[in-house]
């Protein structure tokens, strides 16, 4: 799927704390392309003093730094904020230390070296599942969703949505203006982490045009589907 800046209603404010100046700079750049507003930490205790005193819609925290450990300072953030939304971002890939980074509160976790694409992806589906906790409504042009009540409206009037309707127009309105592939929403909103040549996605395509309006969707021929913010 191509990366392109996010059309945000205000842009999600995102701080890293890593040790290491490449990746640090890397992640922020490219996090910043996509329209959030970053704020970077290159040590573990400003870190952690960065996250406790200001709010932050997502941290993405190392656990290998000097001085003060990362497992303490995920410990400690979600201590003063039980609702921080943190992505754990690791040089260590084996199972024991992502199991313990999810008990401890992490909300996800990815092993370095990793894809920035995918890094990307957990990003949003982190920041959507906050807005869902928030009450947020998406837009693009006419069309809302109400990730709440999981209903749509293009303005006649709300549209409940059956549960892969909402998931898959809440993963196509998370990616406005751009193509979705029909691999990529078979990962994210069914779950099949693998080729498959089922219609399933273009069955539910049709049923949200019915529902939303045929011209809300855009078929891309032999790449996928697209939601415009016109």
């Amino acid at each position: 799927m191509q990366r392109a800046q996010s059309v945000q209603q205000a842009a999600a404010r995102i701080l890293i704390v890593d040790d290491e100046p490449r990746i640090l700079n890397f992640v922020a750049r490219e996090l910043t392309s996509q329209g959030y507003e970053v704020r970077t930490a290159a040590e573990s205790s400003a870190g952690l003093a960065m996250a406790t005193a200001e709010a932050y819609d997502l941290v993405i925290l190392d656990l290998l730094m000097p001085g003060l450990d990362g497992r303490d300072v995920l410990q400690r953030i979600l201590k003063r904020n039980p609702n921080q939304a943190v992505i754990v971002l690791s040089a260590l890939g084996d199972p024991g230390s992502k199991v313990m980074a999810l008990e401890l509160g992490a909300e996800d976790y990815l092993a370095k070296p990793f894809s920035i694409d995918e890094l990307l992806a957990r990003v949003r589906a982190r920041l959507r599942r906050s807005g869902e906790r928030n009450g947020t409504v998406l837009h693009a042009g006419r069309l809302l969703l109400d990730v709440v009540r999981r209903e749509a409206d293009v303005g006649s009037g709300r549209v409940p949505l059956a549960e892969r309707e909402f998931l898959l127009l809440q993963e196509l309105m998370g990616n406005v203006g751009r193509t979705v592939s029909k691999e990529w929403l078979l990962r994210s909103v069914w779950g099949y982490w693998f080729a498959s040549a089922s219609n399933v996605v273009d069955v539910y395509v049709a049923r949200l045009r019915r529902k939303v309006g045929a011209e809300t969707i855009v078929t891309v021929r032999g790449e996928g589907y697209r939601v415009d913010a016109v």
